[in-house]
């Protein structure tokens, strides 16, 4: 006999989870079931209560800052859980009132009606390598604003350095200033110090990401993509600690579409219409992608760096990653001669790389097989 599903619906919140229940015949009620403690311990008496009816459970909530911590604790006691992507939560237009019992009452019914997109749950290996990636895009952004501050108190004060700057001699020449105003000084040198921080910031978050990688599943994902031209150790190990597991798309274009590479459209009759780019799904890679293609402006040839890079890795991966920039040097000058802008090229540029680095992932075993 074909088991009863009951699915469920979680709102969760930082101290409560509110709770629905979905009975799998379409036309079964949907009801309140009221709300718990988030606790582990009464998300397992919650499960161990509705598991009482003999029923198969199925739970849904959606991504956000809790984690996965649940997913995780019902799957390892056996039920189905899965974690929604909120932005791809089908919603009423003309619905104005939110609460949290009608987000449970309607995740249980969207679940049941198979209305939902689940995200891929990393492991807490992956999970852990992810937080230490965006700690160190968050000391970058730190590292940036303390750069654009003190540039722009110096431009105030009517000093501009017209060479390349934050560089031994950038450094020296801010050594040199001079000012009427001596609390200028000490704002000056209380900006170098930020600046001076910031950067020892990155760069030990750095050392700790290239240090981590040796215990992680997917380092051999990320060495193989550093045989692609702009693809260094940092942002290949950005673009899979992002992503996850790029296999799970079955074609390119799957992968291009959750990047939000591609254009978006508006269509209607015989009418077609085609703007800028979505920009849906992971903006971090999408970034990695974008600051990537910008080395493809220069022609085609092997560096040091990149045939260093190379060294030890399969003939098929380093073949790809030469097709790659034969194609997308080729493609850059190609776009820029018809008068495109350089962003428009770019952003071409990094969806085609997009291609390519899903045909260097599916070169690689796949996980379980390593």
């Amino acid at each position: 006999m074909e088991q009863v599903i009951t699915y469920v619906g979680l709102d969760v919140h930082k101290d409560t989870i509110a709770v629905a229940l979905a009975e799998a015949d379409q036309r079964g009620a949907v009801r309140e079931y009221g709300k718990i403690a988030n606790t582990p311990t009464a998300v397992k008496t919650l499960a161990a209560k509705l598991a009482r009816t003999d029923r198969e459970l199925q739970f849904y909530y959606e991504a956000g800052p809790c984690g996965y911590g649940i997913q995780r604790q019902l799957t390892l006691a056996g039920h189905g859980c899965a974690v929604v992507a909120p932005s791809l939560i089908p919603r009423k237009p003309g619905e104005r009132i939110k609460t949290d019992r009608r987000d449970a009452i309607n995740l249980a019914k969207l679940h049941r009606a198979g209305d939902l997109t689940a995200v891929w749950v990393p492991d807490p290996k992956h999970e852990a390598m992810r937080d230490l990636v965006r700690a160190r895009q968050a000391a970058v952004r730190a590292l940036r604003q303390a750069r654009q501050q003190l540039s722009g108190f110096l431009l105030r004060q009517g000093r501009h350095y017209s060479r390349p700057a934050w560089t031994l001699m950038h450094r020296r020449w801010l050594a040199g200033l001079r000012f009427e105003q001596a609390v200028h000084h000490i704002v000056l040198e209380d900006g170098i110090a930020a600046v001076e921080a910031a950067t020892a910031r990155r760069d030990r978050l750095e050392t700790q990401i290239a240090a981590a990688l040796s215990d992680w599943s997917l380092a051999p994902v990320v060495r193989a993509l550093q045989a692609l031209r702009g693809m260094a150790l940092i942002a290949a190990t950005t673009l899979v600690a992002e992503l996850g597991d790029i296999s799970r798309f079955a074609n390119p274009r799957q992968l291009m579409a959750y990047l939000g590479l591609v254009p978006s459209e508006h269509s209607s009759g015989s009418t077609r219409r085609q703007g800028g780019i979505t920009k849906a799904g992971n903006g971090a890679a999408r970034r990695t992608l974008i600051e990537a293609a910008w080395s493809y402006r220069f022609p085609a040839r092997i560096s040091r760096e990149q045939l260093l890079r190379q060294e030890g890795l399969a003939q098929s991966i380093r073949d790809t990653a030469w097709k790659a920039q034969e194609r997308l040097c080729r493609r850059y000058c190609t776009l820029s001669r018809s008068g495109k802008p350089p962003t428009v090229v770019v952003t071409a540029i990094a969806r085609e790389l997009a291609g390519f680095v899903w045909a260097i992932v599916r070169l690689e075993p796949p996980i379980g097989a390593r």
